[in-house]
């Protein structure tokens, strides 16, 4: 079984994923995922067209790589396409620096290119992925790799430590094992659902089910709890709670947040209150509301609310 890049990727964002692209599953589609890859590919055609610019005479489209560097007549490398045992990747661009004597040696710099301005730690994992196939296919370890990235087209040196690449090892394994079952994984519903074709159909399967998943902002060790007390559906979880009066020393202190309540309240449709907090606030009380990009740390309006009748906003258009 051949383990590509893009399967790997996918197993970096959801097991259920992986395995439904493996298998060619068909997809409902997701307006976000497909305006994100359209968006990255018109980033990574721009990217490359810097990139080859820096070396109009010694540039390559879709290479053959050799065993020995000296062999190697191009400076940078684009669409690069290799294959290993048991790896595949389709590497966007490599750059050759040239040796400067005996000390230092030929080198061969991956890239990768990401039009979001922040930068995550499975697009590190996807460039570790590309230098590990790079590295087995020449037969020579890789110190570091770069990503082009944001509206200012940020290079991110990426260094190939240990640690990261023992992570992508580690992945390819899970991913394997993953792959070697002719059932899917267990369902989870996770925070990548909203940028993932596969969302309907899991979401359908996960309502019909009534999975913990749906619950979001529980944890897999919490989920894990629950299913050892033979708790597995948001149903079951809803049945477990139990009010209870607090303690006089505890009155002032907040109340935590409780998983079986909030099934509780999503099976009776209604709304649950454990606490109400009394604010004393000294003087005008004001709201303020921010709405922007983090990512490319634009903020386009700046509300500000000093009671129900009134309201001033700000659009920053710039």
């Amino acid at each position: 079984m051949i383990v590509s890049s893009p399967l790997f990727e996918a197993y970096l964002e959801c097991d259920t994923k992986c395995w439904l692209r493996a298998r060619a599953e068909p997809s409902a589609g997701n307006t976000y995922a497909e305006w994100a890859r359209l968006k990255n590919e018109t980033y990574y055609e721009d990217g490359c067209k810097r990139l080859l610019a820096m070396f109009p005479e010694s540039c390559a489209i879709a290479p053959p790589i050799p065993k020995h560097a000296k062999d190697v007549k191009w400076r940078v490398a684009t669409e690069v396409s290799l294959q290993t045992s048991g790896l595949e990747s389709r590497l966007q661009a490599i750059k050759k620096v040239p040796s400067e004597g005996r000390a230092k040696p030929v080198q061969f710099i991956p890239y990768r290119f990401r039009y979001t301005n922040t930068l995550t730690k499975n697009d590190r994992l996807s460039l570790a992925f590309d230098a590990l196939v790079l590295s087995e296919a020449m037969g020579r370890d890789l110190s570091f790799g770069n990503i082009i990235h944001g509206d200012g087209h940020t290079t991110s040196k990426v260094k190939l430590s240990s640690p990261l690449v023992s992570t992508v090892r580690k992945g390819i394994a899970g991913l394997t094992a993953l792959l070697a079952h002719n059932s899917p994984p267990d369902l989870v519903l996770n925070r990548h659902c909203g940028q993932c074709e596969f969302q309907a159909r899991c979401r359908t399967q996960a309502s019909e089910k009534d999975e913990l998943s749906l619950l979001s902002g529980m944890s897999k060790k919490e989920r894990k709890k629950l299913h050892d007390r033979g708790i597995f559906t948001v149903s079951q979880l809803s049945h477990t709670f139990r009010p209870r009066r607090r303690r006089r020393k505890l009155q002032n202190k907040q109340e935590k947040f409780h998983h079986s309540l909030r099934a509780l309240a999503i099976r009776e449709k209604k709304i649950h209150v454990v606490d109400l907090l009394a604010l004393q606030l000294d003087g005008t009380p004001v709201y303020l509301d921010v709405e922007g990009l983090p990512d490319r740390d634009f903020y386009y309006l700046i509300g500000t609310r000093r009671n129900w009748r009134s309201c001033c906003s700000i659009r920053l258009l710039g």
